[in-house]
């Protein structure tokens, strides 16, 4: 007979000596929050599901849709090809989304929501980030302009084409809301102030909206901004993690940062001198629980100050109701400026950018002087068009262009295309 080690184990109710376990309650759903048993529905019926609720189903067709792959090989600030560990569209989005979750959890509103409308924010975003967003605005001057907010809903309601019943991914009322508005009301209330003062409305979100409105002249509603807001959270971190990792900034300039300076020396205090990498991640935790912190204590007080007792009493409200303190927000500003001079203005990005808008206004001119250059599907729907039909066409498909493909285009139709390095 062979005998057996006796193994220690915990019970199933024994926790692990040393590690906290929590069995808390998930938190009740405020009375403000969304609800997506009360979703204002589908533009095209259809039939709920029986394992997922309406905001969960967006989240899940985001996450499957063409458009949001195709984040992964877009610019966030530095080209894919530059390093394997700077952010892209794609990451950025997903950081939001964490977030943004977690603002959402603990201020009680729907988590679904807020994580769908994060992860399509950038949807429409061009390739080469707001470089290539000014290029092809300023190629789209004379037909409407364009913008990232009015190319994701195009996204989401038409050029996505996957389902049998519909194009676009039909997704809920709200969602679409939210990526519409994504920076506040786009027009002021009848007899009001608000809205974007001398700011023509998007084509593409005047077009959709006379179909299926939007109400473009109320704040969004709490998940939507929860949403807006933690973008700033996640862009302005990560943004000072890339440009220290692209040798941009100095370790010891960090002191001096606006906001995380801050807490360069808690760090240094607990922990000596580190190595970069560990500096800066340290440094990069504290700030986001910071302001993620402050923005829960503020928006609780703002909602506390409105009465807000229902989603629709958010969206009227005369202000947002999701925001930071004064405090927060004046060293965020200061944060903001000091990115633009030494990350988003720097020699290197400035340049690289330069070539990048070179790129996406190349290959406007060339599509829209010769459609046969594009491939067949865009060909086709461009054939027998209207000039202003085909320079939204010609957008569409140089809007959903990774960086690479965009270099590979432009090298297929041009002998001098810029290095991006």
């Amino acid at each position: 007979m062979v005998a057996r080690a006796v193994v220690n184990r915990p019970s199933v109710a024994e926790p692990f000596r040393g590690v906290r376990v929590s069995h808390r309650a998930p938190r009740p759903r405020a009375p403000y929050a969304s609800d997506p048993e009360r979703s204002r529905g589908r533009f095209h019926r259809e039939a709920a599901s029986p394992t997922r609720s309406a905001f969960q189903r967006d989240r899940d067709r985001i996450l499957h849709s063409t458009a949001f792959r195709r984040l992964t090989h877009k610019t966030q600030v530095f080209v894919y090809h530059e390093g394997d560990h700077f952010r892209s569209r794609l990451t950025h989005s997903l950081e939001v989304a964490q977030i943004a979750r977690s603002i959402a959890r603990t201020l009680g509103l729907d988590e679904d929501l807020a994580e769908a409308i994060a992860l399509a924010h950038d949807l429409g975003h061009p390739p080469f980030g707001h470089a290539g967003e000014r290029a092809l605005d300023q190629a789209m001057a004379g037909f409407g302009g364009f913008d990232h907010n009015a190319q994701s809903l195009a996204i989401v309601t038409g050029l996505e084409r996957k389902y049998a019943s519909f194009d676009g991914l039909n997704l809920t009322w709200e969602t679409l809301e939210g990526i519409v508005k994504h920076n506040g009301p786009l027009i002021p209330p009848a007899g009001g102030e608000g809205g974007r003062p001398g700011t023509p409305l998007p084509p593409a979100i005047a077009a959709y909206c006379e179909r299926h409105d939007l109400e473009l002249h109320t704040h969004p509603g709490p998940e939507d901004q929860v949403a807006a807001l933690s973008d700033d959270i996640a862009y302005n971190n990560h943004d000072l993690d890339d440009g220290f990792r692209a040798g941009f900034l100095a370790a010891g300039e960090l002191a001096e940062v606006p906001l995380a300076g801050r807490f360069y020396g808690e760090v240094t205090r607990a922990h000596g001198a580190l190595e970069g990498g560990r500096l800066i991640y340290e440094i990069n935790r504290r700030l986001i629980t910071l302001m993620i912190e402050d923005a829960v204590a503020e928006t609780r007080a703002r909602l506390a100050k409105v009465g807000a007792g229902s989603p629709e009493e958010v969206r009227a409200a005369p202000q947002p109701v999701v925001g930071f303190t004064g405090a927060v927000e004046a060293e965020l500003a200061a944060l903001r400026a000091f990115l633009h001079a030494r990350v988003y203005r720097h020699e290197h990005i400035v340049t690289v950018m330069g070539g990048a808008e070179r790129i996406v206004t190349d290959l406007f001119g060339r599509y829209l002087a010769d459609p046969a250059r594009m491939p067949e599907k865009w060909r086709a729907r461009a054939a027998g068009e209207g000039e202003l039909e085909r320079a939204r066409h010609v957008a569409d498909f140089i809007a959903g262009m990774t960086d690479r493909y965009a270099i590979g285009e432009h090298r297929r139709l041009f002998d001098d295309t810029p290095e991006l390095i």
